[in-house]
């Protein structure tokens, strides 16, 4: 499907602020002079597989998923697993390509799907949306999705459960699976009671998700590509939006009101704020007015087009001020982090090792660092996730950079209840030769 050509002219989005319906409304209106996203909330039919952008140029979907099909068997035959059952809404959305609720269904088990080592893979959706999967050659068969949460069925919980392990054992049979073990990537604990009440012994199949997601394809990441462009559009426009006298919450809205309107989906978190509410970092977007001069500080953190992470970091001047002597040294140092840690990426560095050599922030920053100095990036924070060396004791793990994975590279510079704090983040495509990053967003708003 052309990105940008469709739309659903009737749908009427609506956020928490009057400024993010205006946002949308006026994005709407527009979208066919901008470079837009798939907008259909459901799947696509097969002959809706090509989107176009005016930079990237076609996506063939089939193609994407047919990657990704091949590479959950291949997980599954490395972990010497027969089939793995999928239940994460986005772990759901990479194996068979569909999404129905996504942020709904992460709450309410009413979707999952079995992916098999040697064989096809089966969906189970509501029966009133299995026509969301029609004509995907991605899904072999849908069937109705047995229901078990409280919230549904109450009091039948847990005989609808064993309905529902009945279900997953028979199609397990069905593929000429042992059934004796089943890889689970994420399960409630009326899920794992009932298939031990059927001999079946869940076993955890997240790694087989997260090993699969890591590696892209040449065609996942030009839809990758096509996807974080929308998302730099829409920070540009934020730059234009956030004057001061906005609040946070009014920029949040915008910035994830011009993603929306260009096929985007929602956002994952509602990191924005101002001024002194920059430091410490993990603050919300509030009803706060920013003022000229003060720091304005973001992690976009968008589902966009295609369910792909828009997951990227900037910080600047409010009212297009110069930078003080203060907010001038964090923003160096940003950059600075930013800079050393993407020319450290190179396939078969170990993640230890990358840790070790990664830029140390001075003493007076280092208490109020970032989670992690890298994560992989996809259909959203995926593996690897890299630590920093002091919190190695809690779960830092080895292992190798691969050619064709895709991180996002973090840093928040910030003093110790210093009055503000910088954020920045890019996403990285690392490559046989060395890394790519994938924005073409300056990290200085002066250079947009």
């Amino acid at each position: 499907m052309p990105v940008g050509t469709r739309t659903r002219g009737s749908a009427e989005i609506t956020f928490s602020t009057v400024t993010a319906v205006r946002t949308v409304r006026a994005a709407a209106a527009g979208r066919g002079r901008r470079q837009g996203g798939l907008t259909e909330p459901a799947s696509l039919s097969e002959d809706e597989t090509v989107n176009e952008t005016p930079a990237i140029g076609a996506i063939d979907e089939r193609a994407v998923r047919a990657h990704r099909a091949e590479r959950i068997r291949h997980e599954l035959r490395r972990q010497q697993h027969e089939a793995v059952l999928v239940v994460d809404p986005v772990n759901l959305r990479y194996a068979t390509g569909t999404r129905n609720m996504q942020v709904w269904t992460m709450h309410n088990i009413v979707r999952y799907a079995l992916a098999f080592a040697d064989g096809p893979t089966v969906l189970f959706d509501l029966a009133t949306g299995r026509h969301l999967s029609a004509g995907l050659e991605s899904v072999s068969d849908v069937r109705p999705s047995v229901p078990f949460d409280y919230m549904l069925v109450a009091d039948n919980a847990k005989r609808m459960a064993a309905r529902w392990a009945a279900q997953i054992r028979e199609t397990l049979r069905e593929h000429g699976c042992a059934a004796d073990t089943l890889a689970v990537d994420r399960a409630d604990t009326l899920m794992v009671r009932a298939l031990d009440a059927l001999e079946t012994r869940v076993v955890d199949g997240k790694s087989v998700l997260e090993h699969a997601r890591a590696i892209k394809s040449p065609e996942e990441v030009k839809a990758f590509r096509a996807s974080l462009a929308t998302c730099e559009a829409s920070v540009r426009s934020l730059h234009e939006f956030a004057v001061p006298g906005v609040t946070e919450s009014e920029a949040f809205g915008h910035l994830v009101g011009e993603s929306i309107a260009r096929g985007g989906e929602y956002p994952e978190t509602r990191l924005l704020t101002a001024g002194p509410r920059t430091n410490p970092w993990f603050r919300e977007a509030s009803d706060r007015a920013m003022q000229a001069g003060e720091l304005l500080s973001f992690d976009t953190d968008l589902i966009g087009p295609m369910g792909f992470y828009n997951d990227l970091s900037r910080s600047w001047v409010i009212g297009g001020r110069r930078p003080t002597r203060t907010q001038a040294t964090l923003l160096d140092l940003a950059r600075e982090q930013i800079a050393h840690n993407i020319d450290l990426l190179r396939p078969g560095v170990s993640f230890v090792e990358y840790a070790s050599r990664a830029f140390r922030l001075p003493d007076p920053y280092l208490a109020n660092r970032y989670a992690d100095l890298v994560h992989g990036c996809g259909l959203g924070v995926e593996y690897p996730f890299v630590l920093y060396p002091e919190d190695a004791d809690d779960g830092m793990y080895d292992g190798r950079f691969e050619a064709n994975v895709i991180v996002c590279v973090e840093s928040y510079v910030g003093a110790l209840d210093g009055p503000e704090g910088v954020k920045l983040e890019e996403p990285v495509l690392i490559t046989e030769s060395g890394p790519e990053v994938l924005t073409a967003l300056p990290l200085d708003a002066a250079d947009f």
